[in-house]
């Protein structure tokens, strides 16, 4: 089964949900962006949450499936459409051989994933499909997709093949699509949940209070590497010197110009800037599907505040993937 690249859109690559235990050789993470989406897209088309799917960035993506394909469109709304008309998303999509899918420009988030039943077939490079760019590794290839290229899926499992039969015996009766407002949200204004930083003590109070009251701009300098801020400066109660140590996903640093930067899945693995705070793990979906010219509003947070929230967004994730599974074995 294979589906073939018309026009690969601005930024489309393969993700799964990254490439863990290299950092100590220097080697990233990387991943999806937004892994929410990404995970709530493979289980409804049967896979693993980890599969590795198509992360397409705001616009112009078009593929054409050259046998029939179970899918899930889910993230942000690029208006895709099946064959010119509007394409459903957040729920299982049965594309017909011959069939176009296309991304126009987005409309609310920034990223859309596209899961295929059986996954994408591609080899793992250190356990993982992730495309890193800068180091050219994973994916297809290392890079991200061009006209041309082919993308062959992976056998489906029972669960596909229910959803399946579904799609072609009741396409009138399926009708359901998941609530995604309980994960994430498109808002052009986020209110980002926030813990202190290792150096937050040593910025003077006046920009220790300015980080948590003043509201910074998303810039245009935004990619899968970092998040460059506008608003307040920030400005330490005193210079320091500060080795280089180890930073994650979410992690806000300032360098001197006193305007954060957030790191983001493409981050290297270590920084020497001070670090002002550290965005919590739940909030990064809707970090990731921020728009240039967006706001931004940080909010004080505690480790143990944190760790609640993820434990309610995994035992959600659990009762969708339970509900997912009962609708594809009972018609």
């Amino acid at each position: 089964m294979s589906i073939k690249v018309l026009h690969p859109g601005l930024m489309t690559t393969i993700q799964d949900l990254g490439r863990f235990g290299s950092q100590k050789f220097g080697v990233i993470v990387s991943g999806a962006m937004d892994p929410i989406s990404l995970k709530i897209a493979n289980l409804l088309v049967g896979n693993d949450e980890g599969e590795g799917a198509l992360e397409i960035t705001l616009l112009g993506t078009t593929l054409q499936f050259d046998t029939d394909e179970l899918v899930a469109i889910t993230g942000g709304d690029l208006q895709p459409t099946i064959d010119g008309e509007k394409a459903p998303m957040w729920r299982p999509v049965l594309i017909r051989k011959g069939s176009v899918l296309k991304f126009k420009s987005a409309i609310n988030g920034c990223r859309a994933y596209v899961a295929f039943a059986g996954g994408i077939v591609v080899p793992e490079v250190m356990g993982s499909k992730s495309t890193y760019l800068r180091a050219a590794i994973g994916g297809l290839q290392g890079r991200a997709l061009q006209k041309g290229d082919v993308l062959d899926s992976g056998d489906s499992n029972p669960l596909s093949q229910a959803f399946v039969h579904q799609l072609e015996k009741m396409p009138t009766h399926f009708n359901w699509s998941v609530d995604y407002t309980e994960f994430l949200s498109f808002d052009k204004t986020q209110t980002i949940r926030v813990l202190h930083g290792a150096e937050f003590e040593r910025f003077d109070i006046e920009s220790q209070q300015a980080f948590y009251t003043k509201p910074y701009k998303l810039t245009t300098q935004a990619d899968r590497m970092g998040y460059r801020l506008d608003g307040e400066p920030l400005s330490l109660s005193k210079k320091f010197e500060l080795l280089s140590e180890g930073v994650t996903y979410g992690t806000i640093q300032v360098p001197s110009n006193g305007q954060p930067i957030i790191l983001m899945v493409d981050r290297q693995t270590t920084g020497g800037y001070p670090k002002i705070g550290q965005v919590i793990s739940v909030d990064l979906p809707c970090l990731a599907q921020m728009q240039p010219n967006s706001n931004i509003q940080f909010k004080k947070f505690s480790l143990e505040q944190a760790e609640v929230e993820l434990m309610k967004q995994e035992q959600l994730l659990r009762q969708l993937a339970m509900g997912i599974h009962f609708k594809a074995l009972h018609k």
